[in-house]
């Protein structure tokens, strides 16, 4: 049996990992309101940034706290293909339920079949990002532990989206991706509690990359590419003050040109 440390490289990965959450959340979260203020071209690109920013935070969130996760007795090794996989998994999925969200008839249904959907990206994007481990040994799962994960996972991303489509402002959009935030990373630990290995020691050598070789460098460039385009969506005005100043601008244009 091998001894599983989640934190060997102290609180730094934990912390890191609920912060990339919580920034991928908030951006993702911000573009679904300004999705549902567009429509066209503007309110789809909105949920495709929108998909992006959740889908790669929630990726970088796992690989981060996956910074942190040893095994005592085995070097750990990451699939590269699989690992690529896992991230276009998480974009996919949380698209079709962001997708849902903004499309949807009704804000109730589209909540709920945004928020399985979005929870499901989560626990599929999870359980392919562990399938792309390689080390020395098998790894099982707690089929109680998975369940409730999941469970997790999708209650999570529903009251986020609750949040966010139904009840609005500022504080609330706030609360829901630090609820997002929260949620990723209780699933994250949840699951990797669901994990037991048992070693099969040997010397042969283990097929992929360190982490510190292609999950460090992957998560700086997903990590920057949230800070700038959440720096940016918090900078670009929305879409009703756009109107109303256009609309000022017009009555202006006219005033001028009657007096």
């Amino acid at each position: 049996m091998g001894h599983m440390d989640h934190f060997s490289a102290g609180w730094v990965t934990p912390v890191l990992s609920y912060a990339m959450a919580c920034v991928g959340s908030a951006l993702g979260l911000r573009c679904t309101v300004r999705a549902l203020e567009a429509d066209g071209a503007s309110k789809r690109n909105w949920l495709l940034l929108g998909s992006v920013a959740i889908g790669s935070g929630i990726w970088t969130m796992h690989f981060v706290a996956m910074l942190g996760f040893s095994v005592e007795g085995t070097p750990i090794r990451y699939d590269v293909p699989l690992t690529a996989l896992s991230l276009l998994m998480s974009i996919g999925v949380v698209a079709a339920g962001v997708f849902t969200a903004g499309y949807g008839r009704s804000r109730v249904t589209s909540v709920g079949f945004g928020g399985l959907g979005t929870g499901l990206g989560v626990a599929a994007m999870h359980y392919t990002g562990m399938a792309a481990l390689n080390l020395h040994g098998q790894v099982g799962y707690d089929p109680m532990l998975v369940i409730a994960s999941v469970a997790i996972a999708v209650v999570a991303a529903t009251a986020a989206l609750t949040l966010t489509l139904i009840v609005r402002g500022p504080v609330l959009a706030t609360a829901a991706a630090l609820v997002m935030g929260l949620a990723v990373s209780s699933m994250h630990y949840t699951a990797m509690y669901a994990v037991s290995i048992s070693l099969a020691p040997s010397s042969a050598a283990l097929p992929g990359a360190t982490a510190t070789e292609f999950i460090f460098p992957l998560a700086v460039v997903l990590g920057s590419f949230l800070f700038l385009a959440a720096a940016y969506v918090a900078l670009s005005p929305t879409g009703k003050r756009d109107e109303s100043a256009a609309a000022a601008e017009l009555l202006r244009q006219v005033e001028l040109s009657t007096a």
